[in-house]
Parts: C-alpha cells; structure tokens; sequence
C-alpha cells in the first residue's frame, strides 16, 4: 500500500539527488572554463574545486537547515572570490563570469519555503492539527532570512568590483529562489485560506440541515399531538361512555377493551411525541481508536489478526474514523464467517487528505461452517459502499493472487460535519 507520491515519501532521498545533480553540474562547468577555472590549475585550484563539491552537497539538508546550506555556498563563494581578488592566489581563465556555483540558486530558494514548515512543526509539537485555527503566537522572523539571501546577493554580484554582466547575472541568480519560494508559499496560503471557507461554509450547511431537521421533528410533534392526540381522546370517551350505557355484558366488555386500548395508544403517543421532541442521539459507533478493540477480539475468537498503523488519527475526522472502523469491522467478520483459520492484516495509513486502509487475509486453513455462514444477508459489502459513498470515497473488494481476500479503502481524511463546528 502506497502513502502518496515517491517523492513526497522519499524527501530525503529526492536532497540528496539533488545534491550529486547540482556537484556534478558545478563540477563540469567550472573545469568546461564558465565559472572561476584558471588556465592552469595548480594544487589550491583542485583543493577549491573539492570544496566547492563539498559545498554543494550540503544540499542534502536543505529542509533541515536552509540557513546553514546558505552560509556554507555563500562563505565557499566568498573564500573564492576574496582568494582571486584582491588576494591574487588564483587567476581565473574569465573573470567576467559569476564565479558562484549553480547550487546558490536552489539554496536562495529554501529559508523562505522551508522557514513555514518548520513553523508548522512547532505548532504540532504544541498540540496544532492542521485544520485548527492558526495560532498568532508564533514569530515571523523573516528578516534573518532576508538578511542572509542579501548577503548572499552581495556576495554573488561582487558589488566591490562593478561589472553590468556580473551584477545582473548574479542578481537575477540569488533572486530566482527566493520569487519562486515567495509564489508558492502565497499560493499554499491562498489554497488553506480557500479550503477552509469552503470547509466552514459545508459546516454551516450540515448546521442549518440540522436545525432544519429539528424544527421538522418539533412540528410533526406538535401535529401529532393536535390532531391524533384529539381524535384518540374522543374514542376514549365514547368507549367509556357505551361502556357504561350498553345494554349487555358483551357489549360492555368490548367497550372496555376498546377504551383500555385507546388508553395505550395514548401512551404510546405522548412517549412518540417526547421522542419527536428531543434531538436524536449521537452516533456512538466507536472510532479509531476501537481498532485495537476489534483485532482483539478477532485474535480471541481464533481468527488471528494484526493491526499496522502509519501517521496522526487525529487527522481523521469523526465522521471518517466512524467509517473506517465499520469498514474493518465488516472485513474482519467475513473473514470468520468464510475464511476460517486465515490470518488478517490490516494497515491504516493517515495522511493530511486521506485515509488509507487495507485489510488482507491469507487463504483459509479450515472448512467455513455452513450454519454460520447463513446467517448473512449477503448485503454488508453493498451497504459499505454505499456509506463509502457517502463521503466520497473508494471500496475495492476481492481475491487476492495468493488465495486470500482483500479489502482496501480510500477515505477523505476530513468530513466537514456538525460535530466539526465547535
């Protein structure tokens, strides 16, 4: 079962390809003579040119440490220059060219993209879930940032020897990062700013469907109790009343069956009205947190389980936790009815949109008893999709290539309901 993307998955490794990507790159243009290259190299030229190696995989910690990565670009690209100029040890081949590796432009890219995911990790560490009000506590510290992307600017453009080629190339080079890493952190903004309307308008809809609702149930109580409560009170009266005036005993018998009977029914009314009266109860169907109740139990009965889960279960929401146990529940039940003696495993993987889950059982050891078998009504794979269905989600449901049977899930992580505006 997949989590996402490869590259979502593999952040660290995507770093550090980018990190080989950007030495190599370097590499082959300074000794192809487009960066600070002498004529001829002499042991400080190969020593700057492995530090410069060095210098450029520090890319691999980008996320981690978008600062530092800048420091070391910009002190390496610093040392350089200051080793050619004034310090005359190294004469590059053309001193016309931005003497800064390619790397500068990946690296200018991070501490204003990265500076908002490492907010967010305080923020969790804090007890914040993504879809909680964001808190106006945390700092903005982004003139640090700024402060090193200018330095770094500075330093690339070499503004203490002007050249229109240098500083232009240079400028637009520590530039392109940080426009880029601006464009795409507003659009993130923009897009949460989005979603979360939308989310608060669904809960203001789910809310009024409610009230709408509850206003339904308080006037068809009232009508009831109007109308039905009425007609019943009169046949009350009027079987106590033939009771009474009936000439036979068989006659005043069937009065008062009547009469007792319009009594019940009374009853009866005024407990349906009460009921019409009062908001219905929650759903007090148990949420993720009751997996391992289930895998429990299933392992207890003989039929032996295991329960892997990936990620928060706080990011699934209420609805969503509701419907993922029902769906294992299903699942782990059919196995005991048909496929006794297999093994099961099920695997939850929570994600920021989604939910995830697997349930797989091995081919059975035993015989399924008939008897218990035809105690179902065949109808618990439909019924899950049709509430899978109600939030928009995926069911797929079969055999498996080893014999087994398989059941795999998609749910939205996040079902805007009432229970979601508090």
């Amino acid at each position: 079962m997949t989590d996402g993307p490869w590259h979502r998955r593999h952040r660290q490794a995507v770093d550090v390809g980018l990190a080989v990507f950007f030495a190599l790159v370097d590499t082959g243009a300074t000794l192809a003579g487009d960066s600070w290259w002498p004529a001829r190299p002499g042991p400080l030229a190969w020593t700057l040119l492995g530090l410069q190696v060095l210098a450029c995989l520090s890319l691999a910690v980008r996320r981690r440490a978008p600062i530092t990565v800048l420091a070391v670009l910009g002190g390496f690209t610093l040392a350089l220059t200051l080793l050619i100029s004034p310090g005359g040890l190294l004469t590059p081949k053309n001193d016309s060219t931005i003497w800064a590796p390619y790397a500068t432009v990946l690296a200018a890219y991070g501490p204003l993209f990265y500076r908002e995911n490492r907010a967010n990790r305080e923020l969790r560490k804090a007890g914040w879930r993504p879809r909680d009000p964001r808190p106006t506590w945390l700092p903005s510290p982004r003139w640090t940032e700024y402060t090193w992307l200018a330095l770094l600017s500075l330093v690339v453009a070499r503004v203490w020897e002007p050249s229109l080629p240098v500083l232009t190339v240079g400028l637009l080079r520590t530039a392109v990062g940080p426009l880029l890493a601006l464009y795409m952190d507003t659009r993130r903004r923009l897009e949460l700013a989005l979603t979360e309307r939308a989310e608060r308008a669904e809960r203001e809809r789910h809310l009024l469907a409610e009230q709408a609702r509850t206003e339904e149930r308080v006037r068809l109580a009232g009508e009831m109790h109007d109308v039905v409560t009425h007609r019943l009170s009169l046949m009350v009266l009027q079987a106590g009343a033939l009771r009474m005036t009936a000439p036979d005993e068989a006659t005043r018998q069937a009065a008062e069956e009547m009469r007792a009977a319009g009594c019940q029914a009374l009853d009866e009314l005024r407990d349906l009205v009460g009921i019409l009266r009062t908001a219905p109860a929650e759903d007090q169907t148990p949420s993720v947190a009751g997996f391992a109740a289930l895998i429990a139990e299933s392992t207890a009965v003989g039929t032996p389980a295991e329960l892997v889960e990936e990620g928060d279960r706080a990011l699934a929401s209420p609805v969503v936790g509701r419907t993922a146990y029902r769906i294992v529940r299903e699942a782990l039940t059919n196995v005991r009815k048909h496929a006794p003696g297999a093994h099961v495993t099920v695997r939850v993987s929570y994600e920021e949109a989604q939910v995830r889950l697997s349930i797989r059982n091995t081919p059975p050891t035993q015989r399924p008893n008939r008897a218990l078998v035809g105690t179902g009504s065949g109808l618990g794979i439909p019924h899950l999709r049709q509430r899978i269905d109600l939030v928009n989600g995926t069911l797929r449901a079969g055999r498996s290539p080893d014999g087994g049977f398989a059941v795999e899930a998609t749910l939205p992580a996040y079902i805007p309901t009432a229970e979601s505006a508090v």
